[in-house]
């Protein structure tokens, strides 16, 4: 299992809390700010995922919610993407071998390259929410 490496931001309970009691759509602003600084992994994992048929590259995705933004990979259209990633032995009598990596190829890599350009867009956006809402950032 990979080190996870997050992002963690001091007193965004306390943050959300306000925003809600501000109106019901500044909340999802958090959602959306999420989802833009994580395009920058997504868009660089992809770019540096091999292309076969372009469906492991397609199930590279940002989820998230106001509290949380996940980047997955695979799926039911794409379920060989983990092993692509991280590698392992799969099929028949593990006939098909990759070396195992446990920081992955693709996904964990374009988040270290990406992390302080991740952490920069996710500061302002929330600074941008914080003035728009007439809050302070501590």
């Amino acid at each position: 299992m990979p080190i996870i490496d997050a992002v963690e931001i001091v007193g965004l309970r306390e943050f959300r809390r306000a925003l809600r009691e501000i109106g019901p759509a500044a909340p999802r602003r958090l959602r959306v700010a999420g989802n833009d600084a994580a395009a920058l992994v997504v868009g660089r994992a992809r770019r540096d995922m091999p292309v076969r048929s372009g469906k492991a590259r397609a199930s590279v995705r940002a989820k998230s919610t106001q509290a949380a933004v996940k980047i997955t990979e695979g799926g039911p259209r794409a379920p060989y993407t983990p092993w692509l990633d991280y590698g392992g032995s799969v099929g028949v009598n593990d006939s098909a071998k990759r070396p195992f990596i446990a920081d992955g190829r693709y996904v964990y890599p374009a988040y270290y390259a990406s992390k302080p350009e991740f952490e920069g867009l996710l500061r302002t956006a929330l600074q941008g929410i914080a003035d728009d809402a007439g809050l302070e950032l501590g």
